[in-house]
């Protein structure tokens, strides 16, 4: 499968306005909202400048299939904090979550120079938890009802790699190379 990351454009608002409602993706983020046309141009109108964050469209086979990014991204600590999801369902795998999270490994330490990457996840989303511990990270520690959502309260596991780690597994690692725009 081709895979490559493009920088999220306005003709993405629509797509993304959809794919950020669907309860199998919202069911793990921090928020479950009700988004319109008109607050997705303003969230896109103050994230297009905003050099904390990088936000791209994930393209398999040239088709739109979820979205990836880079969010607190921090040059005087050298960090940053990442997430994503794949909508399309047709796409998912263990095989494509890996290749995403390696490959933005060595995006955020070889292109942007960072020093450490995070991620937050949901503890009752294992999966992801194990994910993340697969391709390398480790995991920080968790913060106890940490996420209120409709009246329930969620763990939260925080994880990193750092920039020498990543060198290390990455000996170990083969997998395709994914593009950033």
């Amino acid at each position: 499968m081709d895979v490559k990351m493009t920088l999220l454009r306005k003709e993405d608002l629509a797509l993304v306005m959809d794919w950020r409602m669907r309860p199998y993706i919202t069911q793990y983020m921090y928020t479950d909202p009700v988004l319109t046309m008109e607050g997705q141009l303003a969230w896109f109108a103050r994230i297009s400048n905003d050099q904390t964050q990088k936000n791209w469209i994930i393209n398999c086979d040239d088709k739109p299939a979820g979205l990836i990014n880079l969010v607190e991204i921090d040059r005087t600590n050298s960090r940053c904090v990442w997430g994503y999801y794949v909508a399309e369902k047709e796409f998912r795998s263990l095989k494509l979550a890996m290749y995403l999270e390696w490959n933005l490994y060595d995006y955020v330490f070889e292109t942007l120079g960072l020093h450490k990457l995070c991620n937050e996840t949901f503890v009752v989303n294992q999966q992801v938890v194990k994910l993340h511990q697969m391709c390398g990270s480790k995991e920080d520690g968790v913060l106890r009802d940490h996420i209120c959502k409709n009246g329930v309260y969620y763990d939260v596991s925080m994880g990193s790699i750092l920039a020498d780690e990543w060198a290390e597994k990455k000996k170990t690692v083969r997998c395709d190379r994914y593009e950033f725009e």
